[in-house]
């Protein structure tokens, strides 16, 4: 097979496996921290196995980059606790599109990092998604379920931009791996310390949904990515990836039987489209930076 089109058939694959993770939000009977701080222990293993049979080196290139990775590590830390909570109080597919919004937030903090201006394009694109946010709300309470898994959604979605705005700026000379695996650490070491007793008095299906969770949709992902990203585009990969919420929504309806309302469909290809929009935009603007 020709070696983009492998590439691309791999990157579609990593694409699902990563909007498969917020299946386990579901699946797995634990706490989006206790989940968080499995997921990062296993697939820390895993990376820096897989870097280090890769030939790779897991030093520092400079002592500078210690302190960019505990604060990229950290920001994953709450992200990745963030984006299974917002789950965990609304649904799949809720939390899901919440998390979608990251491309337009990168957008509107883009001038703080990059001295680029925002254009009206930009700002009708954060319209569109508002819109689209405000459809999927039910009430503005977050004594409600839903708002509340929206809002922790969006908080996630700002993590997740500021860690690839971070990253794309001070630690872009690490290959995808190496980075996650600098990263995955960092989070084991924030969170440890407050994993409960339910973690490590688990079952033995809970601790094999976070093998699963930690090696298939986490590891394995990453090392695709970093595959992919040889032989395509940033831009072909930055438009794969905007079809996550659109696996995980699907799977979601598979697997856990979720019954999105038409609020929530419509108001997930709003914002969806605006992703794409602004990816696109993006690459046109800056074809030389792809997502982190």
């Amino acid at each position: 097979m020709d070696p983009v089109k492998k590439s691309l058939w791999s990157l579609h694959l990593a694409v699902i496996l990563l909007g498969a993770t917020a299946l386990f939000s579901r699946i797995i009977p634990l706490s989006a921290l206790d989940i968080t701080l499995g997921r990062a222990a296993i697939a820390f293993i895993v990376l820096a196995l897989l870097v280090r049979v890769s030939g790779a080196s897991l030093r520092f290139q400079k002592p500078q980059d210690i302190g960019i990775a505990l604060l990229l590590g950290g920001l994953m830390a709450v992200h990745w606790v963030t984006y299974f909570a917002a789950m965990q109080y609304s649904s799949v597919s809720v939390g899901m599109i919440a998390l979608f919004t990251f491309p337009v937030i990168t957008v509107l903090l883009e001038p703080f990092f990059e001295g680029i201006k925002l254009v009206w394009q930009d700002v009708l694109s954060a319209v569109v998604v508002l819109a689209g946010i405000w459809l999927i709300v039910p009430e503005a309470s977050l004594g409600n379920q839903v708002t509340l898994g929206i809002a922790v959604g969006v908080f996630s979605a700002l993590l997740y931009a500021l860690r690839n705005l971070l990253h794309r700026k001070y630690f872009s000379h690490y290959g995808g791996a190496q980075a996650m695996t600098y990263q995955t650490l960092v989070i084991v070491l924030c969170l440890c310390w407050f994993g409960s007793a339910e973690l490590y008095q688990a079952s033995q299906h809970t601790y094999l949904m976070l093998l699963i969770l930690g090696t298939i949709c986490t590891a394995a992902p990453h090392a695709l990515v970093a595959y992919t990203l040889i032989h395509l585009r940033a831009k072909t990969f930055s438009l794969v990836a905007c079809m996550q919420p659109l696996y995980g929504v699907v799977l979601a309806i598979l697997v856990l039987n979720e019954q999105p309302s038409w609020q929530t469909l419509v108001g997930g290809i709003m914002v969806i489209s605006a992703a794409i929009y602004e990816t696109i935009n993006a690459n046109k603007l800056h074809p030389s930076k792809g997502q982190s």
